[in-house]
């Protein structure tokens, strides 16, 4: 088992939408590569982000990062949807720094990798969510609405 972090905008969505994947063992909603480093429920600099260990038998980097951009804009700074700020950017981070090598390779090898912003990172600080934001749209499916995420996405690979 393998672990990445992924940012794609809110992480309700990012998560449902990864639960759904084959291969991907289990799902944490956190935030990641933060500039505080005493939270008191501060987030400073920190991206939303869902903590995905996987199968590295099933998925490859390259596997996971075609889904990412399956549900976000990759070439949006700073904003997914309706949702705008720093902490709502896209990246991949990880610590081992051939995830990261493979992450790039993906976006070095599109046609459009120039105006690509997503982030390709070592992880520096990770803060799993409180309990509330777990699993948030399968505990309150009503939310979906505040999500940038298609609802049929969110079953795509079901």
């Amino acid at each position: 088992m393998e672990v990445v972090y992924v940012a794609g905008g809110c992480l309700w969505g990012v998560q449902a939408f990864f639960k759904t994947i084959p291969g991907i063992v289990s799902t944490e909603a956190g935030r990641a590569n933060g500039t505080t480093s005493n939270l008191n429920g501060e987030y400073d600099g920190y991206a939303e982000c869902v903590k995905l260990t996987f199968d590295s038998d099933r998925l490859s980097i390259w596997n996971i990062m075609s889904y990412l951009f399956e549900v976000i804009d990759p070439y949006s700074l700073n904003q997914q949807g309706q949702d705008i700020g720093e902490k709502y950017r896209t990246g991949l981070y990880s610590e081992n720094m051939q995830h990261l090598k493979e992450a790039q390779t993906f976006i070095d090898e599109r046609e459009d990798s120039d105006y690509i912003v997503v982030e390709v990172l070592p992880l520096s600080n990770y803060v799993k969510s409180a309990n509330e934001h777990q699993d948030r749209l399968e505990n309150y499916p009503e939310d979906h609405h505040m999500c940038h995420i298609p609802m049929y996405m969110l079953n795509k690979y079901k």
